[in-house]
């Protein structure tokens, strides 16, 4: 098999779009992540695969906690920002400070989650985190989606 073939294969598999997102030292970091899941109801654990040559890679592996905003429909610009490099990404961004830990959450998200890492575990070319949920909450919409190297709604 090669990575290309790995790639197409995995490119048919629709997800959820989040952004994942800390503080550190009084600077903010984020990126949007499509591998992002929960593990576990008890105690309540969510996952997230990181790209280590990601900047808010190490930031996220020390920062000890991070917040997780399940994108809407309507955020697909939000989404493209926060995956680049080399800018200010939340410079005019409509974001707040969650209420259980502080962290970073984009507004009108479909869900927000704040979280304390469970732990961070390196594996390929991937940081895998493990966070408990600290704080949640939700509001209804339509989700935004990823597949085929681009973002979808539901038909």
């Amino acid at each position: 098999m090669t990575q290309d073939t790995f790639r197409e294969a995995l490119a048919r598999w629709a997800s959820g779009v989040t952004v994942v997102a800390t503080s550190l030292e009084g600077r903010l970091f984020g990126l949007t992540a499509s591998s992002f899941t929960s593990v576990s109801l008890n105690p309540p654990l969510v996952l997230v695969c990181i790209d280590l040559r990601a900047e808010s890679c190490e930031a996220l592996r020390r920062s000890g906690a991070f917040g997780v905003s399940v994108l809407a429909a309507h955020q697909q610009e939000q989404a493209i920002r926060m995956a680049r490099s080399g800018e200010d990404k939340f410079d005019g961004l409509a974001f707040r400070s969650g209420a259980g830990l502080g962290q970073p959450l984009l507004e009108g998200a479909l869900a927000h989650l704040e979280c304390r890492t469970f732990r961070a575990e390196e594996a390929g070319d991937h940081l895998i985190l493990l966070g408990e949920v600290w704080q949640a909450s939700v509001q209804d919409g339509a989700p935004l989606l990823y597949f085929l190297r681009g973002f979808r709604g539901l038909a």
